[in-house]
């Protein structure tokens, strides 16, 4: 199994994913943004957290435009897994890659916290390793969190079952509580939280361990 984490100017989670795709079982390399193709035989593509950009213009507009970008959603137009927590979520957005845009926070201040989240599919890879309606404990560090869409794309969330995670209390304002989309194959994943700081018993919390073991049972069976 192979995994590729991307780094842009400013991603500093980049290390963070590519230490919990490794203790999966990844063979994990590190893409910087101006490649303009991914290695070889690559399973799922990490677009970490942080201020790519020192987020310039919007969060993750410009990265959502770099070299490698092309190359990102040529992975995922073929079926290939990404997974894009907190700016990656924004990145993918950005991208068009997920519907729905990250607005600052309702309360127009930066959170840094660990919040409950609940399970709200498992019919994705992402989601397989957890119960539906279990309710796991994951760190946000955002300003820009709130995500937001229209009525018709809330519908089409709702009615296609591509909400993976809500939160139990929503920290920043986000509509109906999201705090993680799904494209409609499954096979792409944007969320605000962390789990890949919630991935080791040093950390003090290892709830996210479950989505990076799911995904690579996916492709072991697969």
């Amino acid at each position: 199994m192979k995994a590729a984490v991307l780094v842009f100017p400013g991603s500093n989670c980049d290390r963070d994913l590519a230490v919990a795709f490794r203790a999966a079982g990844f063979e994990t390399q590190m893409v910087w943004h101006k490649e303009t193709a991914l290695p070889d035989g690559v399973d799922v593509v990490g677009v970490p957290g942080g201020f790519s950009y020192g987020d310039y213009l919007r969060c993750g507009a410009i990265a959502a435009r770099s070299p490698i970008a092309q190359a990102l959603k040529l992975h995922a137009d073929r079926g290939g897994y990404v997974f894009a927590p907190c700016n990656g979520f924004q990145i993918l957005t950005e991208a068009g890659m997920l519907p729905g845009a990250l607005l600052r926070n309702s309360g127009l201040k930066y959170i840094c916290q660990t919040v409950d989240l609940r399970v709200e599919e498992t019919e994705s890879a992402f989601t397989a390793g957890y119960g539906k309606g279990d309710v796991i404990r994951v760190p946000i560090a955002h300003h820009d969190g709130n995500y937001t869409c229209d009525e018709e794309t809330l519908k089409r969330l709702n009615d296609d079952n591509l909400i993976a995670f809500r939160y139990v209390a929503t920290p920043n304002g986000a509509t109906d509580g999201i705090a993680g989309v799904l494209s409609p194959n499954r096979r792409v994943l944007g969320m605000m939280p962390h789990p890949e700081r919630a991935a080791d018993p040093l950390h003090g919390n290892t709830d996210g361990v479950a989505l990076f073991r799911g995904l690579a049972g996916a492709l072991v069976s697969a």
